[in-house]
Order: structure tokens, then sequence, then C-alpha cells
């Protein structure tokens, strides 16, 4: 076998790809056997019918396991594929205004942007304008502005009231959840107090 000058590879080493002659050996079960010759930890493998991994090459010496190198590769994808199913995907929630809302519908409207925005996701506010309302936007603006009021603790205003034709639209994005007061900083400032 040819060993290749440069970069060591991504590529897990197996069996005999191990050239270090002592390596520290870590049993199928995970108990540690020691610091061994690579033959006899060979061989040690090849009685448990399993691989020989290279687990650790920078390590002085080298740490081997013995495993099911197969499934071991079947776990790893498999949890990988289990890591991006439970990956969130940010959507972006729509919810209708008019400039003659009322209060009713606003709330009830209000408390569904607030679901949104809990779920983590975006919202996405747009009120339209129908014929003659286009000569009052000052209202639609002034809804918008108390639309943004309502939802500060929660939310931040991502894209501000524009106009896109007949409509305002405006974004929000739920706000992150603040962590407590850290305990060190408290007792610096008690610190600087005295």
């Amino acid at each position: 076998m040819k060993k290749v000058a440069g970069k060591p590879s991504d590529r897990t080493l197996l069996n005999e790809e191990i050239f270090a002659r002592t390596v520290r050996l870590i049993g199928a079960n995970g108990e540690q056997v020691g610091v061994v010759s690579r033959d006899e930890a060979l061989q040690e493998a090849r009685r448990a019918s399993l691989d020989l991994v290279m687990i650790a090459a920078e390590a002085d010496p080298p740490v081997v396991k013995i495993m099911d190198f197969g499934k071991h590769l079947f776990e790893v994808k498999k949890n990988k594929a289990l890591q991006r199913k439970k990956q969130k995907q940010i959507q972006v929630k729509e919810m209708k205004f008019r400039p003659g809302t009322e209060e009713g519908d606003y709330q009830v409207k209000l408390r569904n942007l607030k679901r949104f925005l809990e779920d983590g996701d975006k919202a996405k506010v747009s009120l339209r304008f129908k014929g003659r309302e286009m000569v009052h936007p000052e209202i639609g603006l002034e809804l918008m502005t108390r639309i943004g009021k309502d939802l500060d603790e929660m939310a931040a205003i991502e894209s501000e009231p524009k106009f896109e034709g007949r409509q305002v639209i405006m974004v929000l994005a739920p706000r992150r959840k603040k962590a407590g007061p850290k305990p060190a900083t408290a007792a610096t400032s008690v610190a600087t107090e005295a």
C-alpha cells in the first residue's frame, strides 16, 4: 500500500490501513484494553469478527476501536437524517388587514400574529386599500404603527411599513428569548458598589 504525502485524508482508516506500530486499543464493548501493538489489535478484531477502526490519529499513541464499521456508518447516516428532520424551517405567515378593521377583528388577528411569532415564524402584515381608501394612506400607516407597538415585546420589525401598489406591507420577525441575568454580572456589580 502506498502512503501519500500531503494532507491527511478525511477517510477513516480500517484494519491493515493503520500504519502505527503501537496503538491504544478500545474493545468492542468500550472497555480500555491498553497500549498494544497494531498486530495484536488486528488479531483481537479478527477474533471478534469486527473491524479495527482508527478514531484518534493525532493522539500518542493513536487510538483505535474494535467495532462493526458498516453498522457504525449506518448509525452516523441515520443520526444525520434525524437531525435534518428536526431542523425547523422558518416560514413567513401572512395576516391581511383593511383600513376599516374593527376592534374585535383587530384583536383576533393580533392574537393570530402572536401565535405565528411564538411558533418561530416570521409574520407578514399586509393592509389593502380599495377604491377611495387610497386618499387616506395615513390611516393605514397608523394601523401598521399600532400593530408594531402591540407586538413590540415579542417581535422586531424586519422591514418597515412600505407601499407596494394599493397595499402597505410590513414584515415582523420573532425576538430571541433573552436569558436571565448572569450570576457573575450580579457579583461584579456588588463588588463595584462596595
